[in-house]
C-alpha cells in the first residue's frame, strides 16, 4: 500500500513546512503578486530510479489546498536519464516557491534510497538471496524509506519493534541464553510469529538450531564463514545476513547462501540524487 496519504506523513508534512516556513516565505510575498500564476517542471539531473513523486502533491496540497496541479509523467520506481521530466506543476506561484525546498528534500532523499536499492538487487541477481532494509531510518521518515527500497527492488524487514521477534546480542545478554531466550518469546508469541536469532559465531548458529529458531541472521561475519554456516544450518532455518555488507562483497554474500541480505546504508546514509525545479 502506497504511504503518502497516511496520518504520519501528512502530519510530517505540515511539521516540515512550519519548520521550513515559519512565519512566512519573507522572499516570495515580498516579490510575487498573490494573484499570481506559474508552471515548472521536477526534472532529473542524473540518472535514477524515482520514488516519492506522489508527495508533490501533497506538499503542495498542504500549503493551499487546490492551489496547484501536479501531473506526475514517471511512475514510481522507474528508471530515468538526465533530463527526463518527472512531473509539471502549475497554480499559484507563491506556492510554488514556498513549497519547492520540502518536495525536493523528499523525492530527492527516497529517489536517492530507490536508486541504492536498484543496485543492490541488480548486484545479486540469479542468486536466491533478496536485499532487505532494516530499522535503520531518518527519523519520521520510515514508511516513506520502506516504499523507496520497495520501488527500488528490495523487500521490507520490520517496520517495528511491534512488527517480529528478533532476538539479538543484548537481549541474549538480559535473558542469559539463546535456549532461555527463544523459549521465552514462543512462549508469549501467538502461533503465526516467527523467530528470529542473531549469531555472530557458529556455536551460537548450533544453539539457535537447537532452541528451533525459524531463522538465523549471521552477523558481521565474512563470505566463507557464512558459508560454512549455511551448510551448517542445512535448511533447517532461513538465513539472514547482516554488517559490512557493501557494493564490492555483496555479490560474495549472496553466492554464499544467504536467503536474505539486510542493509542499513540503503536507508540511513543512501546519497540523495539530483533533482531541479525549474520554472517556465
Amino acid at each position: 500500500m502506497e504511504p503518502f496519504g497516511h496520518s504520519m506523513i501528512l502530519d510530517l508534512l505540515v511539521r516540515s513546512l512550519a519548520e521550513d516556513v515559519g512565519r512566512g516565505d519573507l522572499t516570495t510575498d515580498l516579490l510575487v503578486p498573490v494573484a499570481a500564476a506559474g508552471s515548472g517542471a521536477f526534472v532529473a539531473r542524473e540518472t535514477l530510479v524515482v520514488a516519492g513523486l506522489p508527495l508533490l502533491v501533497r506538499v503542495f496540497d498542504t500549503l493551499s489546498p487546490g492551489a496547484t496541479q501536479v501531473q506526475i509523467a514517471i511512475e514510481e520506481g522507474e528508471a530515468v536519464r538526465e533530463g527526463t521530466v518527472l512531473a509539471r506543476v502549475e497554480g499559484s506561484l507563491r506556492v510554488l516557491l514556498t513549497g519547492e525546498r520540502l518536495a525536493l528534500n523528499l523525492v530527492q532523499t527516497l529517489s536517492g534510497t530507490a536508486s541504492l536499492t536498484r543496485r543492490y538487487v541488480e548486484a545479486v541477481a540469479g542468486t536466491r538471496a533478496l536485499i532487505v532494509d532494516t530499522r535503520k531510518t531518518l527519523p519520521g521518515l520510515r514508511l516513506l524509506q520502506k516504499w523507496a527500497v520497495r520501488v527500488g527492488g528490495g523487500r521490507n524487514h520490520r517496520f517495528g519493534l511491534d512488527d517480529g521477534i528478533l532476538i539479538k546480542d543484548n537481549h541474549i545478554a538480559a535473558v542469559g541464553s539463546i535456549a532461555a531466550a527463544v523459549a521465552r518469546a514462543r512462549a508469549g508469541a501467538h502461533h503465526l510469529l516467527k523467530v528470529e536469532v542473531e549469531c555472530d559465531r557458529a556455536a551460537q548458529v548450533d544453539e539457535a538450531l537447537a532452541a528451533g529458531a525459524d531463522a538465523v541472521l549471521l552477523d558481521n561475519m565474512t563470505p566463507k564463514q557464512i558459508a560454512r554456516c549455511v551448510s551448517r544450518i542445512a535448511g533447517r532455518a532461513k538465513v539472514e545476513v547482516s554488517g559490512g555488507v557493501t557494493m564490492e562483497n555483496v555479490r560474495a554474500f549472496a553466492e554464499a547462501g544467504a536467503d536474505l541480505i539486510s542493509v542499513g546504508r540503503l536507508t540511513h546514509s543512501a546519497p540523495a540524487v539530483d533533482i531541479g525545479f525549474d520554472l517556465g
